[in-house]
């Protein structure tokens, strides 16, 4: 499993970086916003080459099988 990283560094004046790492195209943006609803708006964003980069496609197959009603 590829590895991920959000590194969050408050400074003495209060201001808060956050570096993410080993996201691919926008999908980092959802850390963002994750991020944002704890610490307030980001103020400034530097996109990494990561960024640019084509999206990962996550794929979920979930199953529902059928239980017992326990008659």
């Amino acid at each position: 499993m590829k590895q991920r990283e959000v590194d969050i560094t408050i400074k003495p004046d209060g201001k808060v970086e956050v570096h993410i790492n080993g996201y691919k195209g926008k999908s980092c943006l959802n850390v963002v916003s994750a991020i944002e609803s704890l610490v307030g708006k980001v103020e400034n964003l530097q996109y990494t080459s990561e960024y640019y980069e084509p999206d990962e496609v996550v794929r979920f197959f979930l199953q529902q099988g059928r239980g017992n009603s326990g008659k």
